[in-house]
């Protein structure tokens, strides 16, 4: 049910007047014209009203924002790309700093750095980088942020081969909770910089992210096979032997789903249970198939989608599949080995699925990543070569109810395999667990972080890290 307009008190209406003086971009109340479509987030399942939303055009905005937040003590949600499923990118009564109309992007191809705005996507990256045949290590879907997807580490179709996008961080602008505009990197703000990747958004509005650019492209390799549900435990020992030493420009998830009702899969399959494997591959484009083969040798397909095409084109595979509206569910646990009880777990969980529209996936992990010391950033479970996310995907509201108690049935009982541990920070359910279990050992040094930059805590509406002036 939607909630009336919150009221507004003489202080607040000061405030909103020296807000919209000392900005350019447009600030919104419930009232005002183009409210309601701005405080939209892409997961249906989240249905918030701020009290204000506020919409910088660049730094000096986002400053004015922050000051207006102290001032008031509304609630801060910052919407990057909005595509947190927990729905941290809005809130109820509180102030939504909506950084969409940032998303800029700058290439340095000479010095192979790319500096991008808190609001672009990883498709304004992409699009931008590749003219130079260079890319940086984001996600798999081009429409979501870049900024909360690095924050919380950024796994990606590039990972094995050049880590996570928060390794491939050289420095972020970012506007702390007094106001104040820092830049952190190596040499500068150090505890910040390290704090930022993995730390999710405790620690301030990043306004602009630099990353390290790599040749990649401008074609790729994608393998994208799908297999008859009886054929799923066959490939998946496969899959297991073949990632034992798969080479770092390679990498598969397999993620167990339903056929879709659409061409070119065979009629007589659609709807039924199966396992695709969602895959790329960097080198020479005339070895592929020999990557994958023994993969392809463990069944054959119901159909297979592999073939060169644009790494454009592979970062957008997915995104039809994941539209602004939709209603998701998801949660991820990190896995020290894919054990044949995860396995039976995945396949008998995608038997019993209440939408045909869910997946379960098994990222596959290591390379690069792993090569990171785990307190070298804040993010820590890089020693994991897997990980199993739960992704609850469907249309209906009346079928809220049975599709996330089947993600979270389905995830508990993989949580309480001993392989399985930690959280993965992007795909956190609606945000129930501790932060602990996300950050693991880092967590008291991030606390320190946290002491330093945001003492009050303004910057809580996240996986968030308590500062030791709020303990209890």
């Amino acid at each position: 049910m939607a909630q009336s307009s919150p009221d507004y008190t003489h202080d607040i209406d000061e405030e909103l007047a020296r807000l919209r003086g000392g900005s350019r971009g447009d600030v919104l109340r419930p009232e005002d014209e183009g409210y309601d479509e701005v405080r939209q987030v892409w997961n249906g399942m989240i249905d918030r009203r701020p009290a204000v939303i506020a919409r910088p055009t660049g730094t000096a905005d986002v400053v004015a924002a922050v000051e207006f937040a102290r001032a008031t003590g509304l609630d801060v949600a910052v919407h990057g790309g909005g595509h947190n499923v927990a729905g941290n990118a809005t809130t109820d009564g509180g102030l939504m700093i909506d950084l969409s109309g940032m998303n800029g992007v700058h290439v340095d191809p000479e010095n192979r750095r790319v500096r991008a705005e808190g609001g672009a996507t990883l498709g304004d990256v992409d699009h931008e980088t590749q003219l130079f045949g260079l890319a940086t290590a984001l996600g798999a879907v081009s429409e979501t942020g870049i900024a909360g997807l690095t924050l919380n580490g950024g796994y990606g179709h590039l990972s094995r081969e050049y880590g996570l996008a928060a390794d491939n961080l050289t420095s972020v602008e970012i506007v702390t909770a007094d106001g104040e505009v820092r830049v952190a990197s190596e040499d500068r703000n150090g505890d910040l910089f390290w704090a930022v990747r993995g730390g999710g958004g405790n620690f301030g509005v990043v306004t602009s992210f630099e990353y390290e650019l790599h040749e990649v492209g401008p074609e790729v390799y994608a393998f994208f096979p799908w297999f008859d549900a009886n054929d799923a435990g066959a490939v998946l020992d496969a899959f297991r032997e073949w990632a034992d030493d798969a080479p770092r420009n390679a990498g598969v998830l397999p993620f167990a789903g339903h056929v879709p009702a659409l061409d070119p899969f065979p009629e007589d399959s659609w709807g039924a249970p199966c396992l695709a494997m969602l895959g790329s591959y960097r080198g020479d484009l005339d070895e592929a198939s020999d990557v994958f083969a023994p993969l392809r040798a463990a069944a054959t397909p119901i159909v297979d989608l592999s073939g060169p095409m644009p790494f454009e084109d592979l970062q957008r595979m997915l995104d039809e599949d994941y539209p602004d509206g939709m209603r998701y569910y998801w949660k991820s646990v990190f896995l020290s080995e894919l054990t044949d009880e995860v396995v039976d777990v995945v396949l008998r969980y995608n038997e019993s699925a209440p939408s045909a529209l869910s997946t379960i996936d098994l990222w596959q992990l290591g390379g690069a990543v792993a090569d990171v010391p785990r307190d070298a950033t804040a993010f820590r479970h890089r020693d994991k070569p897997f990980m199993v996310n739960f992704e609850a995907n469907w249309e209906d509201p009346a079928d809220d109810e049975a599709n996330v108690n089947w993600a979270r049935e389905g995830f508990a009982e993989i949580e309480e395999l001993q392989v399985a541990s930690g959280r993965y920070g992007n795909f956190p359910g609606l945000g129930e667990d501790p932060a602990r279990l996300i950050y693991g050992e880092n967590y008291d040094r991030l606390v320190d972080v946290k002491t330093k930059y945001d003492p009050g805590n303004l910057f809580h509406l996240n996986q968030n890290v308590v500062p030791r002036a709020d303990e209890d």
